[in-house]
């Protein structure tokens, strides 16, 4: 008996769900070829708030888990992303138009981007904080905390996956969650790499994905009073010079778009987090 084949349907993925766009507003996914692939999301600005509510809602509950178990979890994404590893390199290639080899290259990257954050994750403090010097019989340390809800604009080119766990991952490892807007044309490993996220032992609300226009979603995003930093490193097509001034207006930490990909670096663990210093007495006896 001949069968239909069940086609895949692309949605957002907003507090460990996968919603439709509340506009109910779709977009075609094609190939470089132009070869229809798939029907994604197109995220509205109201997708857009609601990924910040859930984020949001999310932050406490992972800003206060130990770093430890913060890092075997972001280990146990890469865990996960090895067994689907076929799959995204499927995803890549058709998207992309890579070759295989280059696709398989893409994905291996990935996997090994989560497990060096991961390793990171109960080392940054150490690194990144201070005992500091200070006159009279006092201890001074400074230590890194997580900023809160990060916005980030993914890589729109060169890696939709690798780009894509390249901004996620530094974010999440200090405590932080994120909204972040995939590659607009090549959103199918985005949705996959979603699934991945709502198998694992990542909370809900931790990671929220959008796709669609990131032209049109940044600046709603920019200029949200719950967003505490914005990651443009995938902004450079856009007016990403006013979207700084737009996020100045809530004093929002903003890092500025960047070629590629970004290489994994202890830099962009850091730069979402802030710096809490403490006073405390020495013993005197």
């Amino acid at each position: 008996m001949t069968r239909l084949a069940v086609p895949k349907t692309y949605k957002l993925y907003i507090g460990g769900k996968f919603p439709r766009s509340e506009s109910g507003r779709t977009y075609e996914v094609v190939s470089t070829k132009g070869a229809f692939l798939a029907n994604a999301s197109l995220a509205s600005r109201k997708d857009a708030r609601d990924a910040v509510v859930a984020a949001r809602a999310a932050l406490g509950g992972w800003s206060g888990a130990t770093a430890y178990n913060r890092g075997q979890v972001l280990y146990r994404i890469a865990e996960l992303l090895e067994g689907r590893r076929d799959q995204f390199i499927e995803e890549v290639v058709a998207t992309e138009g890579a070759s295989r080899a280059a696709a398989t290259k893409q994905v291996d990257t990935a996997i090994d981007a989560w497990v060096w954050y991961a390793g990171w994750a109960d080392k940054y403090v150490q690194a990144a904080g201070n005992g500091n010097p200070v006159s009279g019989p006092y201890f001074n340390l400074s230590t890194p905390e997580p900023t809160g809800v990060v916005a980030v604009v993914a890589p729109q080119s060169g890696g939709s996956l690798l780009g894509l766990v390249s901004v996620i991952a530094p974010v999440i490892v200090s405590g932080n969650t994120v909204v972040v807007v995939a590659s607009e044309s090549a959103p199918l490993s985005a949705i996959t790499l979603s699934e991945v996220l709502a198998t694992s032992d990542v909370p809900g609300g931790v990671v929220n994905v959008l796709t669609g226009s990131p032209k049109e979603i940044a600046p709603w995003l920019a200029g949200h009073a719950d967003v505490n930093a914005l990651d443009l490193a995938g902004a450079e097509a856009l007016d990403w010079v006013d979207l700084q001034i737009v996020a100045a207006d809530t004093l929002k930490r903003v890092l500025p778009p960047v070629v590629g990909v970004p290489a994994p670096s202890l830099d962009r663990i850091v730069a979402f987090t802030e710096t809490k210093t403490v006073w405390h007495t020495k013993s005197l006896i």
